[in-house]
Order: structure tokens, then sequence, then C-alpha cells
């Protein structure tokens, strides 16, 4: 198959370089089709490897955390795309041959395929798995006539092609169907953006999504005829109003040993004279009038910093690394560091590099935060964690994963 696989990479390569614009316009229109179809039936080759890695438990092995986040790091993906490639390979590995049969010959694509896996676990479910062949065969033709869009309203009504007797009572499955996808596909996306704001994306359930406009609505009306905010900018005021009285009941739980809390960084000296931008433990900058704001109804605690940022000492010393000394790892590491990993300190322990039972210490120098996946699999696997020259950690991987064994690191939360 690589053999093959580097034949038609060859194939294609030398389309890229060949000119279009000397074919008729039969020939682009028959040139077109025939690179969609084969794009489909390399989804198909695609989809086949990634569901034999996951059951072999590859991602895994190389310590990732799951067969998704191994994908993003592996071939550079969005987490949200990585993911649904996982689900559509399980899904048509699982049951859906004709499915998976349609989009190896070129007649779906690769959403299409989606809608039609979903609609037929459906009819499985509601009506066996006769009907379910059945609606196969008339979802794949709809598919050359419909977008995924389109190919998923139609497929609501699919048992009044299928089976007309079981229509009726399979509405009322459908709708449960719907519930349960909802449930599935729930979720929200953090995505930074390279000036330190952050992008929001969600998809809500029902209940979910009741429960935000109960409280987002009332906070994001108009405050006056004078009030000149967008109806966007107006809910994102309110969604920070709503987080601000979240974290002041004092009712959130503790992440990693600490309350929940924000950290902002900066120098006292320039702090009182109205000129210094503060940082955040997440690596964005404050304004000078926000950091200002925010030192009124705060608690500030002192951390010495090096001239290359490096904390130095927070005051006292800790047993644990709690506290003071948390907050220096996580101004330095600013989440996992194992490499590929972007979950958030919050999410992470803070592991002894020189173990504690082996009469390792209690210091910024000997700790790294990792999450809870990355910490069981530095104690149970061959890799290492070592401080480089300049302070921050880097992860040695097994020789029976990459021979030379050089030295990395995690890129997601560098912040230069």
């Amino acid at each position: 198959m690589v053999e093959e696989l580097a034949q038609a990479d060859d194939a294609v390569a030398a389309c890229v370089d060949a000119a279009a614009w000397a074919l008729s316009e039969q020939d682009l229109i028959a040139a077109l089709d025939a690179a969609h179809r084969l794009e489909q039936r390399l989804a198909a080759v695609k989809l086949a490897l990634i569901r034999e890695l996951d059951g072999r438990g590859t991602p895994h092995a190389q310590g990732a955390s799951s067969t998704t986040v191994w994908l993003r790091e592996r071939l550079r993906l969005t987490i949200t795309v990585a993911r649904r490639l996982v689900d559509l390979a399980t899904a048509l590995d699982t049951g859906n041959p004709g499915v998976r049969q349609a989009l190896t010959d070129g007649r779906v694509t690769l959403d299409q395929a989606r809608v039609i896996a979903d609609t037929v676990d459906t009819v499985h479910t509601t009506a066996g798995a006769e009907a379910g062949d059945k609606a196969v065969g008339v979802l794949v033709g709809w598919a050359g006539q419909f977008d995924p869009t389109l190919l998923r309203k139609l497929g609501t009504r699919i048992l009044d092609h299928v089976a007309p007797d079981l229509a009726d009572a399979a509405a009322h499955a459908a709708l449960d169907a719907d519930a349960r996808r909802a449930t599935r596909d729930r979720h929200v996306t953090l995505s930074e953006q390279t000036d330190g704001r952050l992008r929001l994306t969600a998809t809500l359930d029902t209940e979910t999504a009741g429960l935000l406009r109960a409280a987002i609505d009332p906070l994001s009306a108009p405050s006056g005829p004078d009030d000149s905010r967008s109806a966007g900018q107006r809910r994102h005021d309110a969604l920070a109003d709503i987080c601000r009285l979240a974290l002041r009941t004092g009712d959130l739980p503790e992440h990693g040993g600490d309350p929940a809390h924000i950290v902002v960084t900066t120098s006292y000296d320039e702090l009182t004279r109205q000129l210094s931008r503060g940082a955040l433990d997440t690596g964005a900058h404050l304004t000078p009038d926000t950091v200002r704001r925010l030192a009124c109804d705060a608690t500030i605690l002192p951390a010495v910093l090096d001239s290359t940022g490096q904390v130095l000492d927070l005051g006292r010393q800790r047993r644990l690394i709690t506290g003071p000394l948390r907050r220096a790892l996580v101004l330095r590491d600013h989440g996992c560091a194992f490499p590929g990993c972007d979950r958030p300190p919050r999410w992470c322990h803070a592991h002894h590099i020189h173990h504690w039972a082996d009469g390792g210490t209690t210091n910024l120098d000997n700790a790294v935060l990792l999450c809870g996946h990355h910490h069981r699999h530095i104690h149970h696997s061959d890799w290492t964690v070592r401080l480089a020259a300049d302070g921050h950690p880097e992860f040695t991987p097994p020789a029976w994963l990459d021979p030379e064994q050089l030295p990395r690191r995690n890129h997601y939360h560098r912040r230069t």
C-alpha cells in the first residue's frame, strides 16, 4: 500500500504542475470531476488507516491521550477535524460497509458519508438491518443530487421510502436519536488568537442552550437609549459578567490545588507609575489601566523574576507544589509541558522530575506541569523529562519511537 500511494502521489504531483489553461472547457470539467472522485477515494483509505491505528492502540503507545490528539499532532489538523475523522472511521468500520464502499467508489463525499452513516444507524435501530441496507441505496442515490445539509433533512423521512409501515412509530425514535446525537456532539472550543484574544465556538444541547439564554439574555439587554454596543458586544460583556459572578461565589472547585483565580504578572514599580502592561498566565497581555483595575480587587502575591523572565523566588517555601510554587510553575510552563499537548494549567498536576520517593526536592527546578494522562504516561513509560539549559522542560522519547532520541518540547504554550 505504501508503494502504491507513493506512485499515486507522484501522479498527482505531475497534475499539479500541468498547464490547466491548455485544457478545453469540457476537459477542465472532466478533470475536476476526476480530482474530486480521487479525493473521496483517498479519504476512504485514510479512514481505514485511522481505524487500524486506533484499533492497535498506536497513538496511546506513542504517548498521546487519544487518537484524536495524535492525529492533530501528526497531520497538523484542528482537534474538531481530527475527532470527526476518528468518529467516522469507527462508524464505517462497525456497521456501514455500503457507505464505506460508496466513499471508496467516489460516489459520495466525506461529509455526505457522515450524514448517511448517522441516518443508517437510526434506521438499523428502528427498522432492522434489511431496512438499513435499503436506506444506504436510497441515500447514496440522493447524494448524487443533494449536498450534505439537504441530505440530512431528507434522511429524517427515509423510512417513508424503505419501511413505510414503521415510519410513524420511528418518528419518535428519530427524535430520540437526534437527542443522543446532540449529546454526543456537544462541545465548547476555546481557540487562542495571536493577539491574546480568545475565539469561542460551541455546539450546545437544547437544555444547555436554554440555560445560557436564561443567564445571558437579561445581562445583554441595552443599558439605555445611549448604549451604542452591538448585540454581539452586549453578549460578550454579559458573558464576562457571568464569569465574574461565578468566580465571586466561592463555590467553584479547585484546580490543581488552587482556588479558581486569574494570575497577572507585572512589575511593582511600573504598576505604581501606571506604566506597566501585565501578562496573564495564558501569555496574553493586558493594558496598564486594566492591570491597575484588577489590582484594586485582587490579592497581590510578590514574584521575583530574572532578566529572562524566569521565576527566582516567590517569597516562601512550601513542601507541596501548591500555592506560590505552583503559580511559578504555571508562569513557566503555561500548561501541560508534554510535546503535542494543549491542556491548560488547571487540568495539570505538578510532577517531580526526580521523584520525591527517590530523594527529589520540591522546588521549581525539579517540577514540571503534566496533565493527568501524561503524568501517568511519564511514570509508566520510557519517556524521560529534564530541564534544559534555558530552564524549560524537554522530553526524550524512548529509542523504539525515535532511535536518535532527540529531545522534544511543547510548542502549543510557547509565547515567544
